[in-house]
């Protein structure tokens, strides 16, 4: 069983506990008339004369690199994002195999209030859509390794009736394609093979040919300077995501800072501003 095997696995027993102590029903009724705060794809819209968005993610853990920071303050590192001029937030909620959870969320809700915010999970069921509302998402994760297409239709349709955009996670081209027929309009490319946890920059090039231009890009895992950076800004993409990076930086905000106000890459590729 690989890594995704493994870590879905033991979601679905998560959710099941989750809902023995707030049932399903119980659930939709705590977030009825409840809507995002802020709005995820209007934050990472880009003309192609402009610099590359910036997702920036509060993450404690993974299983290829262990424990990444120690003893954090999600909102304190909120806080840093936001004053580093960061487009968007992503929080890693997953417990088991990331340390995340779903206060940490709740806690960067409260600190930056205004801030589009990402739930970055796996997320395999309309029970944490629900949730996401619950915990304070203005978007959620939806990896396309993860669902049958069935289940990527329902998830995308659940979130879409709470009012939350999907970034929708692919890795090759098969993906790519049954994100687009399910309507995605926000295309996460993830450079780290999710089923052993290996990264490829190959990866983000590749597809980056085959994205629509009307459909919000995102390129993630592998960005780690300002050379990297700039070549998915040249690539075409209209965003990055960023944790590890920033979560090891001694100097966040002025580390944040540098690629926030990096220069602007003209795209090699036509990219319309969404």
């Amino acid at each position: 069983m690989n890594f995704l095997d493994r870590i879905l696995d033991n979601k679905k027993a998560v959710i099941e506990e989750a809902k023995k102590t707030l049932p399903f029903e119980e659930l939709k009724e705590l977030v009825a008339g409840k809507g995002r705060s802020a709005d995820l794809r209007r934050a990472l819209e880009r003309r192609p004369d402009e610099s590359i968005r910036v997702i920036a993610e509060i993450k404690r853990s993974s299983p290829s690199k262990g424990v990444i920071a120690h003893s954090i303050d999600p909102a304190s590192v909120a806080s840093d994002y936001r004053d580093g001029g960061v487009s968007a937030i992503s929080v890693l909620t997953e417990n088991s195999y990331f340390k995340g959870t779903g206060e940490d969320l709740r806690s960067v809700r409260k600190a930056v209030p205004a801030m589009p915010l990402l739930r970055k999970d796996f997320i395999i069921s309309q029970y944490q859509i629900y949730e996401s509302l619950l915990l304070g998402a203005d978007a959620v994760l939806l990896i396309v390794a993860a669902l049958e297409k069935p289940e990527l239709m329902e998830l995308t349709s659940t979130a879409a009736e709470c009012g939350l955009d999907c970034l929708v996670e692919v890795h090759h081209e098969k993906e790519l394609d049954a994100a687009i027929a399910a309507g995605a309009d926000i295309v996460g490319v993830n450079n780290r093979d999710l089923t052993t946890f290996q990264v490829s920059p190959e990866v983000s090039v590749r597809l980056s040919k085959l994205i629509p231009s009307e459909v919000i890009s995102v390129c993630e895992s592998g960005i780690t300077d300002l050379d990297a950076l700039e070549s998915a800004s040249r690539l075409g993409y209209h965003a990055a995501l960023i944790g590890e990076h920033f979560m090891r930086a001694k100097d966040r905000v002025t580390e944040v800072k540098r690629f926030t106000s990096a220069r602007a890459v003209v795209p090699e590729r036509r990219m319309g501003k969404g």
